[in-house]
């Protein structure tokens, strides 16, 4: 079976790694903080954090920022589910700003309707959660402009982005948002094994993720309620989590981050081929806004004929390419289903959950891999 993505390991990756094993620290060490440091430096963002999960940064990202019960987030419906789960760990409220047409992205449009009826009824979000869905940023410019007049945080869940720009500037810089999170999960650009990690600018925010990120604890005395009983002495000051990172992870990381560009140059030769030889069949290829650069970590068709999806997508299965669907809108999971009855309000969402079928894209890839892939679509339209 051909993935629709898979993670590319090199010799100089695993002595990295080894390196690590053969050190005397395989957690807690010096190589997260080199690694937090050169993703930061790629990202031109001031802080970064990293953590055992996208999904650990994310909620680090909502409690820093202070989300709680009563509060409202909004995030888009087409993701996978970790970015609702982050703000339901924090007891908020949970909605959805449907997608644009083209890009797939949180529409701008939509979230300022949604944005003006909430501040009739007094329900306005505390965070807006834009997913760069397949590596494409959202519109940041004009998302954060909406920030501003109806004042809500925003935190960009770019999972899927990182390597990718916005505005001929790196994703993950946080000009426009209070905090990125990226996913190094082995389907995504760069991978660490599992592992994530939270950028902003922002020096308290920061502060707090690094504390939430370690149980709550502190060996800082200048956040200490007292004076340090010796130089062993550390405080538990809030409540957090065991969401660190490890060394022999980081090490993988920096192997990874070395070769990013050129592992994102071949997902654009990929896709470029796709766009090419796919024109002239019954399907939508993606849409790439003119204020972007992506990373194209997935590479997402939709079917014309949205009653052949599930056929077209079964045929190319059994016959060996691993097609996938990114992704099932969240409010459709049970968790969620409850409160979000009528699908009818997110019509760009379902038009695109019946129609999407995501292709195999990864650097590895082979021509000939690309050629079956290609062919075996052909003939089974």
């Amino acid at each position: 079976m051909l993935p629709y993505g898979k993670q590319s390991i090199t010799a100089d990756d695993i002595k990295k790694v080894t390196d690590v094993l053969k050190s005397d620290f395989l957690t807690q060490g010096p190589v997260l903080p080199e690694f937090e440091k050169q993703v930061s430096q790629y990202c031109q963002s001031d802080y970064a954090v990293a953590v055992n999960s996208a999904t650990s940064a994310l909620h680090i990202a909502c409690l820093s920022i202070g989300l709680s019960q009563n509060d409202w987030f909004w995030t888009s419906p087409i993701s996978f589910v970790a970015s609702v789960n982050c703000a339901t760990y924090c007891g908020a409220k949970i909605d959805f700003v449907d997608i644009d047409p083209l890009t797939y992205n949180m529409s701008v449009s939509k979230l300022r309707e949604k944005l003006e009826k909430a501040r009739e009824n007094g329900k306005l979000p505390k965070i807006v959660m834009p997913v760069h869905l397949c590596g494409q940023s959202c519109n940041m410019k004009e998302i954060h402009k909406l920030s501003k007049e109806f004042g809500f945080k925003i935190i960009e869940d770019a999972s899927h982005a990182i390597g990718g720009k916005y505005l001929n500037a790196p994703i993950g810089n946080c000009r426009y948002s209070d905090i990125t999170v990226f996913s190094f999960h082995p389907v995504k650009i760069i991978t660490t094994g599992e592992g994530g990690m939270a950028l902003t600018n922002n020096e308290e925010l920061a502060a707090k993720m690094s504390l939430f990120r370690s149980h709550g604890i502190t060996r800082d005395p200048k956040m200490m309620t007292h004076e340090p009983d010796g130089s062993w002495f550390y405080q538990q000051i809030d409540i957090g989590f065991n969401y660190r990172m490890t060394d022999i992870q980081a090490a993988l990381g920096l192997g990874q981050l070395e070769r990013i560009e050129e592992n994102i140059e071949r997902r654009h030769e990929i896709a470029n081929n796709y766009d090419s030889e796919l024109v002239n069949l019954p399907i939508i290829t993606p849409y790439q806004a003119e204020f972007g650069y992506s990373s194209y970590h997935l590479y997402v068709i939709r079917l014309k004929d949205k009653q052949k999806r599930n056929s077209i997508f079964e045929k190319l299965r059994n016959k060996g390419i691993g097609v996938n669907i990114h992704y099932i809108p969240i409010y459709r999971h049970p968790f969620y289903s409850s409160s979000f009855t009528d699908y009818s309000v997110f019509p760009e969402s379902e038009c695109y959950y019946s129609q999407a079928i995501t292709l195999p894209i990864f650097p590895t890839m082979t021509e000939e891999s690309q050629e079956k892939v290609i062919s075996l679509l052909k003939e089974t339209l």
